[in-house]
């Protein structure tokens, strides 16, 4: 295939990515001790990061958010960027990874759900290989482990994952869960009182998942019925 043939098959791929939220940005990202990782992921957008960055973290983390915001920060310079969640490679096709190289910036999310499916690995790998062919751009890896503990099946893939820098996202204690949905009440345009803030880490799950959509519906129902948040209301709208 000619160079102008592959330059074509880029719009094609990019009407295969998945739609982002807009609101998860570095912005809306709470830090916690990851600022170097932070750092890492903001050069990678302008094209002055690693040629592969790994980074892990358990479920929950954030690292979806930071792909997301590392993606944003790509298009709105008018660049195009590529998101795909490997979690649900049942639905996709390896062939969506073709042509991809040519990109700027693709982030590989979830990696850990494709160890063990043969497919999947074998075209990473091939996607690896056809990235490095043309040095451009950035790769951005997440996963629930480092790399050495996914399990994959392709020693040859595994060693790939070895050939950039590996970050760990550091889980937010409990301060600074409350800073983080404090931070997401503030861009939302309302203000989390720190007892209710601490009311939902004690009732509720303690993953972030969990306590940003409890944030959402009180800010809904506390819209709706134009109250101030308070634990008491907290209680009622959660059923707790």
């Amino acid at each position: 295939m000619s160079n102008d043939g592959e330059d074509e098959a880029v719009p094609a791929q990019l009407a295969l990515a998945v739609q982002l939220p807009d609101d998860e940005t570095f912005a809306s990202f709470y830090p916690g001790d990851n600022a170097q990782l932070i750092t890492a992921l903001k050069n990678a957008a302008i094209g002055q990061g690693d040629e592969v960055l790994y980074f892990w973290g358990q479920r929950g983390s954030g690292r979806s958010h930071l792909l997301h915001a590392t993606c944003a920060e790509v298009n709105a310079a008018g660049e195009a960027a590529a998101y795909l969640p490997l979690d649900g490679h049942r639905q996709m096709s390896p062939r969506m990874l073709d042509g991809m190289e040519l990109l700027p910036l693709v982030c590989l999310d979830n990696l850990d759900a494709i160890a063990g499916v043969e497919e999947w690995e074998r075209a990473v790998f091939n996607f690896f290989n056809r990235r490095r062919e043309r040095a451009t751009g950035s790769l951005l890896i997440s996963a629930v482990s480092a790399s050495r503990n996914l399990g994959l099946g392709l020693p040859d893939l595994a060693s790939r994952l070895d050939w950039g820098v590996a970050y760990q996202l550091k889980s937010l204690d409990d301060e600074g869960k409350l800073s983080a949905l404090q931070l997401r009440a503030e861009l939302r345009g309302f203000k989390l009182p720190t007892d209710v803030g601490r009311f939902l880490l004690n009732r509720l799950s303690r993953d972030m998942r969990t306590l940003l959509a409890a944030l959402d519906l009180l800010d809904n129902a506390s819209f709706r019925a134009k109250r101030k948040l308070s634990i008491p209301f907290a209680k009622e709208i959660l059923g707790l």
